[in-house]
């Protein structure tokens, strides 16, 4: 027979055990990455510790309007995606991509763009296609406020670099046209060619 002492002496020490477990289990799980086949969700939103929003993957029914310092406004988008986010919880950038046929079965809003903003301001980069029943282009853009490169092929089906100035008006153009033509163009501030290579046959 256990006297009392004892008992609480053995009692104890299981509880103690028990404890013990209970906490490396917990801590084991907490630092153990998960791996799961498949999972299936509509949105994931990546936040800092403080809850700052840093980036959005969504479908289309739930990608979200324009969001500037954590506040979002409305902004129709007929794409699915992911969107990027600075430490202001500003927009600055995104993968967005869409595909669908309209009530007619014509093809709208088909392409896909990567972008990226300046600091809480427009696009300075970005990389796009789309080809639909409207636009039919691909290629680099970098803006300064306006666009100053192109480089791309465009709705003409043209091989194209284009330089502008500060406004955004074409300065240079190098093409190769759809039938294989080549030239180079340059072109004052009101878009009127001062010199082209090769010179225009007269």
């Amino acid at each position: 027979m256990f006297t009392e002492q004892r008992f609480l002496t053995v009692y104890s020490g299981v509880l103690t055990l028990v404890f013990a477990v209970t906490v490396l289990c917990s801590f084991s799980n907490r630092n153990k990455s998960e791996t799961f086949d498949q999972i299936i969700v509509h949105r994931i939103n990546i936040v800092e510790p403080d809850g700052t929003l840093r980036m959005v993957i969504s479908n289309h029914a739930q990608l979200p309007g324009i969001i500037v310092r954590g506040k979002e406004q409305s902004f129709a988008r007929p794409q699915a995606g992911m969107l990027f986010y600075n430490d202001e919880g500003s927009e600055n950038g995104g993968l967005i991509f869409s595909g669908r046929r309209n009530e007619k079965g014509e093809v709208v809003d088909s392409g896909g763009s990567l972008s990226f903003d300046k600091y809480a301001d427009n696009q300075i980069v970005q990389l796009a296609g789309v080809d639909d029943k409207e636009d039919k282009f691909a290629g680099l853009i970098v803006s300064d406020n306006n666009r100053r490169i192109w480089v791309g092929r465009d709705e003409k089906g043209d091989a194209t670099v284009t330089l502008m100035d500060a406004k955004g008006k074409k300065r240079i153009l190098m093409e190769v046209k759809n039938d294989g033509t080549p030239s180079l163009s340059f072109l004052d501030s009101n878009g009127r060619v001062i010199s082209q290579l090769p010179s225009p046959i007269k």
